[in-house]
């Protein structure tokens, strides 16, 4: 009766984690075709402007991130990757600043301090009327920048899976020769 139970629980982890790797597989081609739209895009961009109009020597002196990756614990107790903005607080940060009451009877005392400035488009850069190869190229790379935190989050997922894959085939090894 138990060995029947470990079967069934081993089926659907088996499902889940075929579903998982064909689910991976799809996002690796998107991301590769992502970046591939990127480069030709940026070269485009290139030839449009000229050689010397993107490149290396147009980028702020400072350079500030636009996005950021943040690390998350799912429900199944797994990381999660997923890609935030520079400006937006993170889900830990949100809540109240200080952990003592205020008198709410003047002005406060103390100033709160001023959030980051929001980094601004690094199309700019390139000045103002950049080519539209040069924004496609942007976008492309957004996008697999959010592909690669799903297919991170998706390989832990598939290792987490193929552990418990290989536990649950030790435990039914163990109630079959217990049965036998």
């Amino acid at each position: 009766m138990a060995a029947a139970g470990a079967r069934a629980e081993l089926d659907s982890l088996l499902l889940r984690l075929l579903a998982d790797l064909e689910e991976l597989e799809a996002k690796r081609a998107a991301l590769n075709s992502r970046v591939e739209e990127g480069w030709l895009s940026l070269s485009q961009a290139r030839y449009a402007m000229g050689a010397k109009a993107v490149g290396p020597l147009q980028f702020a002196a400072r350079m500030q991130p636009r996005v950021r990756v943040a690390a998350c614990e799912s429900q199944d107790q797994l990381q999660k990757f997923r890609v935030v903005k520079a400006g937006a607080p993170a889900p830990e940060e949100v809540g109240p600043r200080e952990a003592t009451l205020r008198r709410r009877k003047g002005p406060p005392k103390t100033q709160e301090p001023e959030s980051a400035p929001v980094p601004q488009d690094p199309l700019n850069w390139f000045g103002i009327l950049v080519p539209h190869s040069l924004r496609q190229a942007q976008a492309s790379f957004q996008e697999g920048l959010q592909l690669a935190a799903d297919i991170a989050s998706l390989q832990i997922r598939i290792n987490w899976g193929q552990s418990q894959l290989r536990g649950l085939k030790q435990k039914l090894k163990q109630l079959e020769s217990e049965a036998a």
